[in-house]
């Protein structure tokens, strides 16, 4: 048994709650992960986890043991790269999620820049609408938007985006410009359906929030596909600033109500909870971070940036 894969087991073990979890994570399989904890708690002589169907806990003796594991792990780490071991630079590979549009729009166009700077980490970059399980699909780190839930994920704040309302120049000469929020009534609203209900659209006035009923002959769960559809002509829909502000900078979108609009919407990395987050991961996070701050596209400041 090689003792410091097991202990690295053992810690991920913990910190994800799951065997499947950390199988899928270190290309093995369950029954692997399973018989190395076994032959830790054999050469110990202590039982470090009670397990059941549905849940994984600690004992007194693992509790302790996982903190010192934590701390061994981070010191050889440390040690090899002191030692050159690594050559200097973090490497291996950071699973990463996103919702399509913004790892198309700005997660691509900066690994560039961030493979030069660390060119021994690799990233694996799935892009989808849906809010993914992290520790059921063995994602690292992911961006996510908006209001975060309540969750065992450690958040990270990036910066916030400004929700605007949008139509094409084309569409707007047809249709007219709506002055007031609730002209939106008249007009065909292109509807972002994995939002949840959306008949009814906030907005402020003098600082009060206030609501217009809205409807249209097209409803999207894609990001792609609502940022197409307005680009088309197709209607007038309320979106981040990081998903169509090249489209109004470069004149495809007009941004329309600017005076009316919500509070801009918080975008963070969020990452699983454990301890011990690699430097790999904390290299990718540390990075974007700073590519994002004051970034034009997202946050609507001056400067020049998403």
């Amino acid at each position: 048994m090689d003792r410091l894969s097991a202990m690295n087991m053992f810690v991920r073990v913990v910190e994800t709650g799951s065997f499947s979890a950390v199988a899928k994570e270190l290309n093995s399989t369950q029954p692997t992960i399973s018989k190395n904890i076994a032959e830790l708690e054999l050469w110990l002589g202590a039982k470090l986890l009670t397990r059941s169907t549905r849940s994984l806990r600690l004992t007194e003796t693992g509790t302790d043991y996982y903190e010192r594991c934590v701390a061994i792990l981070q010191d050889v780490e440390e040690a090899e790269q002191v030692v050159g071991l690594l050559q200097t630079q973090p490497k291996g590979l950071v699973r990463v999620s996103a919702v399509v549009a913004f790892g198309r729009l700005h997660i691509v166009p900066r690994l560039q820049a961030f493979f030069d700077q660390y060119p021994d980490i690799k990233v694996d970059l799935r892009l989808n609408d849906r809010v993914v399980d992290l520790v059921e699909e063995g994602i690292d780190v992911a961006f996510r938007m908006g209001e975060l839930p309540d969750s065992n994920l450690i958040a990270r704040k990036l910066c916030a985006s400004p929700v605007v309302t949008v139509a094409s120049p084309g569409y707007l000469k047809i249709n007219g410009t709506p002055n007031h929020p609730s002209d939106l009534r008249y007009h065909n609203y292109i509807v972002y359906s994995d939002a949840g209900r959306r008949e009814e659209m906030a907005f402020q006035e003098d600082g009060a929030p206030f609501y217009v009923r809205v409807e249209g002959n097209l409803a999207t769960n894609n990001t792609e596909a609502m940022r197409a559809a307005l680009i088309s002509g197709l209607g007038i829909s309320r979106g981040p600033r990081w998903l169509i502000g090249d489209a109004i900078a470069n004149g495809d979108l007009v941004e329309i109500l600017p005076d009316y609009q919500p509070d801009a919407m918080s975008i963070h990395t969020v990452y699983s909870s454990g301890r011990h987050l690699p430097s790999k991961v904390r290299c990718f996070i540390d990075f974007f971070t700073a590519q994002f701050k004051g970034c034009s596209l997202i946050c609507g400041c001056a400067d020049e940036g998403l």
